[in-house]
């Protein structure tokens, strides 16, 4: 690979306005999560800063990539929080981090390739389609104006269907034909449409941004043990941990640099899993890397990995002010469900697509078996009770698969 430009690492106060504008970037993805797992969006902002930062720490300030909410755990954090508690789905999620962070291990002594053998496309290309598909039903109950779960219409249905279908429209068009920075912010593209409608329907309320301060410490929440909450959640982590070797590659390839040697995948992934555990000690949301971040360096060949540390500290400063969390809050639903519609899709379209790269033939047998449990099992909401202890949904699917790859006979040549 040639590099393309500046890929070493400067802090320079002319870099502010880029830092900004990859920030802007991240915007839209970095605060969904939190506005539909009902995390606070302030705290989103701070753990993404300062988790980009030990991230660059970790990774000798070697690699341009910016850190924030990951879509993967949307679906264990809304049934987490609704079954445990905020508090007690961050100590799983923090746990995700650990795992991360042994995979980080494992990798520095095994090498790179370890990650295919232990976790094949078999599991985690179903993982991932689980994970979309387990959220269909909360995509179409927001874009019809009910809560996630249907039980109460917060809108009327004729105007969220306008509203929803609005924002999903423009979140396509602007995928399919935005030119140049507007093709890389389809989702607050998106938000901002489907906002606007609203505020001509009359369905904001803006009271809460009244009263909010401009100044206000984020609402953070430290993590209590839950062990349920841990087997239910670590499994999910496979899936993101296996597309982190993707997303560095990626970025290499814009750069021009071999990441997956120097600095090493194993401490990128380290990084990934510490950025992660902060997050939750804090109650925030997991951390992974950002693909559009990524598009944003290749278009405007902005290489030098010091303008990520500027969107970090822009993140930093953004989680102080009171008002900005309170505006996001008044997002009406029918907003977030027209593009999770969309959004939710495309994750079940990721691992299908994983699966077909992976170049494997599905029905044989071992494939088919391994790949057909994860899915009825994290679909259908299998549980596993024995005594107080607890397994279910894409929890259960996860191990199982694990459990099915390492004793189901290999075809034989």
């Amino acid at each position: 690979m040639v590099s393309n430009g500046n890929t070493e690492y400067s802090f320079r106060l002319k870099d502010c306005l880029l830092g900004a504008q990859m920030l802007f970037v991240a915007f839209g993805a970095l605060v969904l999560v939190p506005l539909l797992t009902g995390l606070n969006p302030n705290v989103a902002f701070f753990t993404a800063g300062v988790g980009t930062l030990l991230f660059q720490l970790v990774t000798k300030r070697s690699v341009p990539i910016f850190l924030a909410s990951s879509f993967a755990f949307i679906a264990p954090i809304i049934y987490g929080v609704q079954t445990w508690g905020i508090p007690a789905t961050m100590c799983g999620l923090a746990a995700s981090g650990f795992l991360y962070m042994g995979l980080a291990l494992l990798i520095k002594i095994q090498g790179p390739q370890i990650l295919e053998r232990v976790l094949p496309t078999t599991i985690t290309g179903p993982i991932v389609m689980v994970i979309g598909l387990m959220l269909a039903n909360v995509a179409v109950f927001n874009a019809l104006g009910k809560t996630g779960d249907g039980a109460l219409q917060l809108v009327p249905e004729s105007t969220a269907l306008v509203i929803s279908m609005a924002s999903l429209g423009t979140t396509i068009l602007v995928s399919l034909c935005g030119k140049g920075l507007l093709r890389l912010i389809p989702i607050l593209c998106g938000i901002v449409v489907g906002y606007s409608l609203s505020l001509a329907y009359g369905i904001v309320d803006f009271t809460p941004v009244m009263n909010a301060p401009w100044f206000a410490v984020p609402n953070f929440v430290t993590p209590e043990w839950n062990w349920e909450a841990v087997l239910y959640i670590v499994p999910v982590a496979i899936a993101p941990a296996i597309e982190h070797v993707g997303d560095v590659l990626a970025i290499g390839a814009v750069t021009g640099k071999n990441y997956i040697k120097e600095p090493g995948v194993h401490r990128t992934m380290f990084g990934d899993g510490i950025a992660t555990t902060f997050a939750s000690l804090l109650g925030g949301p997991p951390n992974t890397t950002y693909s559009e971040v990524t598009g944003a360096v290749a278009l405007t060949k902005s290489f030098n990995p010091g303008i990520m540390t500027w969107a970090s500290i822009i993140a930093i400063c953004l989680a102080f002010v009171g008002k900005l969390g309170a505006l996001l809050g008044t997002i009406p639903l029918p907003v977030m469900g027209g593009i999770l519609v969309l959004l939710f899709g495309t994750i079940v379209v990721v691992g299908m697509n994983s699966l077909v790269r992976a170049g494997q033939d599905l029905m044989e047998p071992r494939n088919l078996t391994i790949i057909a449990v994860i899915l009825i099992f994290g679909v259908g909401g299998m549980s596993f009770s024995a005594g107080a202890f607890s397994l279910k949904g894409i929890g259960l699917a996860g191990i199982i698969g694990i459990v099915l790859n390492l004793i189901l006979p290999k075809q034989r040549a």
